[in-house]
């Protein structure tokens, strides 16, 4: 199923932002304008799983280094957030994440201010029209959500935790670990069918489909479906700064 295509690096807008995408296996950073084009070629290196935060703080100094100037910082984080705060990061291996204030860790760090999402949320912000009611998931490590609601960020759910099918949650069923197990023919299959229930559930106008296995999909999921790039994970960074 094709995707349609990342940004091209470009020149537009005001602001410089410094938009880093926290995934289970890759941390990934660029720079973008503020309309969400690449200013920089990005960069990426695995994710140190099971680090303590701080370490995974210098860990991302560390990878953002070479991409030069910036005026503020974008960070779409796997798990659940508030205020700054991480409450959960299933996927990270390590239980010290619950709590820690990882906006304001970022901030002293970098030397900039920083604002702190999901990564759904922050991917969406990249690809949504701005009209009705719109979705996007996210297929990687785990399943990401994110709501919006005529362009604004509904608050956020940590669904791929609730259940699907049979008592497995959605990041059981179609995470990355699943799809390894059951082959990529029968999780196409288990992907179709959670579509179908989220869109019996929210009732969306329009779902988007993102993540790295989003390039995995080898169905047509509907006209209401748009399957975009995992780039949109770090392109979202801007709008995160748009009040």
């Amino acid at each position: 199923m094709a995707e349609t295509q990342p940004s091209k690096i470009r020149t537009i807008g005001r602001f410089r932002t410094l938009a880093i995408d926290v995934g289970g296996t890759h941390l990934k950073a660029t720079v973008v304008d503020d309309g969400g084009h690449f200013l920089a070629e990005p960069v990426r290196v695995n994710t140190p799983v099971g680090r303590s935060p701080r370490a995974f703080v210098k860990a991302l100094a560390k990878l953002v280094a070479p991409l030069g100037d910036y005026d503020r910082v974008s960070v779409g984080f796997p798990g659940a957030i508030k205020n700054g705060h991480v409450l959960t990061a299933p996927n990270l291996g390590n239980k010290r994440w619950a709590g820690f204030e990882l906006e304001a860790a970022l901030s002293k760090v970098l030397g900039k201010p920083v604002r702190l999402a999901n990564d759904a949320d922050m991917q969406g912000l990249a690809v949504i029209s701005g009209k009705g009611l719109e979705m996007i998931i996210t297929l990687g490590t785990g399943f990401g959500t994110g709501i919006y609601v005529d362009g604004r960020l509904a608050p956020h759910i940590e669904l791929g935790r609730h259940p699907s099918r049979k008592g497995r949650s959605y990041d059981e069923y179609v995470g990355n670990a699943a799809r390894k197990r059951v082959g990529d023919r029968k999780w196409n299959k288990r992907v179709k069918r959670a579509i179908a229930q989220i869109r019996d559930l929210v009732n969306f106008d329009h779902l988007y489909v993102g993540g790295g296995n989003a390039k995995r999909i080898d169905f047509t999921p509907g006209a209401d479906v748009t399957i975009v790039p995992n780039t949109a994970g770090m392109a979202g960074g801007a709008g995160l700064w748009k009040d």
